[in-house]
């Protein structure tokens, strides 16, 4: 089987970049080990972040670090087996955090969040995935006036700078927003901006069938197999309905993309952050009307199709270790007693893995060493905000378009080869 492009990775990045190549008139073939949408992009906590221009840095308050060293929190969790491994890429983090180079990186990553929204409403409408999608935002819940206080002025110094939309809530207000929350916050920032996903791998589903809807194909394949054609004119990879070929290739496998661009002779440093979600049901008649953050205690609930989404921070571990959930168990503790959480719905906590860069930036663009190579990876956090965004970059490129944001930033070339 021959193609124009294969895209490889079939997640909200590789299933966006797949429809706008076939939007520009290329035959297209996704490939992936499993089905769409089952690994990273299953499990996220479905905000489409038109508010997150400033991407999430490592701590640089040495009380801080000291608390985080403990290893007790649910915002971030380590595994200290992993930490050796880990330096090279914690020590490059935290160096981008600084503040002045963590705002120059805000400064660069702005555009791609800018444009996220809008995008993935081009795509929603596209795929009829409407159904799935709220409009009114998502809110942050403070336990101390401090912490309210430091988030409201950076919300201050966002609406000036980026036109971001948010609302302050007092206690009262969010007694009224939210009746069946605890009264432990003192209250809330309320982003208006962003859109909600009630079922995250249902809409990665719906952009798969708008795909196949364009005369794509989707195949389960081994992206390790990728190797330059026989002919020596492009790619091919191997998948259950044997070889396919492609003038071009693009890599959107998330944290397993190191296992194809070590083997062409890339060596990206990028590290995985695992995260966790489980799903309860309210109990009795409790309802929680908005996706809401424990801003202090660092986990996200979510009202979804599924039930009450309960998603964790950070866990820094070998990608491929073991499942270790305890982020899950201290974050429900945390949780039943804000709300009401009944029991819960699935059968173990799900586990996922999200690529980091050390600048927090996504590697966007063509493979600086092989023709017909194209890089979208590394979108951390925000691979459910950015899949859009990075499907119509990569394709404006792939085909000779010039592209509608200026892609200097975030190209591998700002990595040694």
């Amino acid at each position: 089987m021959s193609a124009d492009a294969i895209v490889l990775g079939a997640g909200i990045v590789g299933v966006s970049t797949a429809i706008h190549l076939a939007r520009r008139g290329r035959s297209v073939v996704l490939v992936d080990r499993r089905g769409a949408g089952e690994e990273t992009s299953f499990g996220n906590a479905g905000l489409i972040q038109r508010e997150g221009i400033v991407p999430y840095g490592f701590p640089q308050e040495v009380g801080m670090l000291v608390r985080y060293s403990l290893n007790n929190r649910i915002d971030a969790h380590y595994h200290p087996t992993a930490m050796p491994k880990l330096v090279p890429f914690l020590s490059r983090y935290w160096w981008h955090s600084n503040e002045v180079r963590h705002q120059a990186i805000a400064n660069a990553y702005a555009p791609l969040i800018e444009n996220s929204v809008s995008e993935h409403a081009d795509l929603i409408k596209a795929a009829g995935a409407e159904r799935l999608i709220r409009k009114d935002g998502w809110m942050e819940a403070f336990r101390t006036r401090a912490a309210m206080d430091k988030e409201v002025a950076e919300a201050e110094r966002l609406a000036k700078v980026a036109a971001i939309n948010f609302t302050a809530l007092s206690a009262d207000d969010l007694a009224r927003v939210e009746p069946h929350l605890s009264g432990k916050f003192v209250g809330a920032l309320k982003w208006n901006d962003p859109w909600s996903v009630t079922d995250p791998h249902g809409l990665t589903m719906a952009y798969l069938a708008y795909f196949e809807s364009l005369g794509g194909k989707f195949i389960r394949g081994d992206a390790t197999t990728l190797k330059p054609a026989a002919n020596g004119k492009g790619w091919q990879v191997k998948t259950v309905d044997g070889t396919v070929e492609g003038k071009d290739v693009v890599l959107a496998l998330g944290p397993w993309s190191e296992d194809v661009t070590r083997t062409l002779g890339y060596s990206f440093i990028v590290g995985v952050k695992r995260g966790y979600h489980m799903h309860y049901a309210p109990a009795g008649n409790a309802v929680l009307n908005n996706w809401t953050m424990d801003k202090e205690r660092g986990y996200f609930l979510a009202p979804m199709d599924k039930g009450i989404r309960l998603t964790t921070g950070a866990e820094f571990a070998d990608r491929d270790a073991p499942k270790s959930p305890v982020q899950v168990e201290r974050a429900e503790k945390v949780a039943r007693t804000i709300f009401p959480l009944g029991e819960r719905l699935d059968p173990e906590p799900w586990m996922g893995a999200r690529p980091c860069t050390p600048d927090m930036m996504p590697i966007i663009g063509k493979a600086p060493r092989h023709d017909g190579l194209w890089f979208a990876f590394g979108h951390a956090h925000h691979g459910l905000t950015l899949g859009p965004v990075t499907g119509r970059l990569i394709a404006e490129a792939v085909t000779g378009e010039k592209p509608f944001l200026d892609m200097s930033a975030w190209r591998p070339e700002r990595f040694k080869p």
